[in-house]
């Protein structure tokens, strides 16, 4: 009697072939190495590697904040590489979210304010049902008409997600979100990740160098110079860490 596999979960992002060059091609530096990987859909994946692995490279040509130097980078099935800055501009406020190390959050903003920008960006009326939610959620409901110096680090980063989620977008990408946090807002903002990922059925890409962090996701691909060397699916911090020790 034959088993059923369970179905491969479709590639919310990917790239193939990605290579990047810093400089001139044959003396530049070389951030990416020929490298390729899925992020799956509904999961979360953590990246890490060493210092100048290429870590947050990958992570900005995936988002299509940068571009590489060869190879093609995908959200869903659309080639980043086959847009005018005009419809890639578009595709980052529609269908990517992207939550930065140091919030980058609108000074003479209210938290509200922040979190549906994108949707004035894109001339579009928020969903105000789903942003009431997102907020409640997120426990940023009595929060949303403060400006970003009257809130704390967590609660900034807290509307940096939120603004990355509003949209409902195929994937969110993190660069180091707990990296300027204490502790505790850290683990936090980790709980939020894993809340969009299992009840919100969002995707989730997060660069960092914390192995606790790391085994907060479904699993961690590891960069080395620029390639990838290891995949990781269940992770502990413990075997994270160890990983790390040897990669060093």
């Amino acid at each position: 009697m034959e088993t059923t596999r369970p179905a491969r979960r479709p590639a919310a992002a990917a790239v193939r072939s990605a290579t990047k060059v810093y400089g001139h091609a044959t003396s530049g530096v070389r951030a990416l190495d020929d490298v390729t990987l899925d992020l799956p859909a509904a999961r979360w994946t953590a990246i890490m590697g060493p210092s100048g692995s290429g870590k947050s490279t990958l992570l900005h040509c995936m988002a299509g904040l940068d571009t590489l130097t060869s190879g093609t980078a995908l959200i869903g099935d659309q080639d980043l590489a086959g847009l005018s800055d005009e419809k890639l501009a578009v595709l980052r406020r529609r269908r990517v979210g992207f939550v930065f190390q140091g919030f980058n959050l609108v000074p003479t903003l209210t938290a509200g304010e922040n979190v549906t920008l994108p949707f004035l960006l894109d001339g579009a009326r928020p969903d105000a049902a789903w942003v009431d939610q997102l907020l409640g959620t997120l426990g940023l409901a009595d929060r949303k008409a403060h400006r970003p110096n009257e809130l704390s680090g967590g609660q900034q980063q807290r509307v940096a997600i939120a603004r990355a989620l509003v949209t409902k977008p195929d994937i969110v990408f993190a660069d180091e979100p707990t990296g300027n946090l204490d502790s505790r807002a850290g683990a936090e903002v980790l709980g939020i990740l894993r809340h969009a990922v299992d009840r919100l059925d969002q995707t989730v890409a997060m660069v960092t160098h914390d192995p606790t962090a790391a085994a907060a996701a479904d699993s961690v691909v590891f960069l080395a110079d620029g390639r990838v060397v290891d995949e990781m699916s269940d992770p502990t911090a413990q075997a994270v860490l160890d990983r790390m020790k040897e990669l060093r």
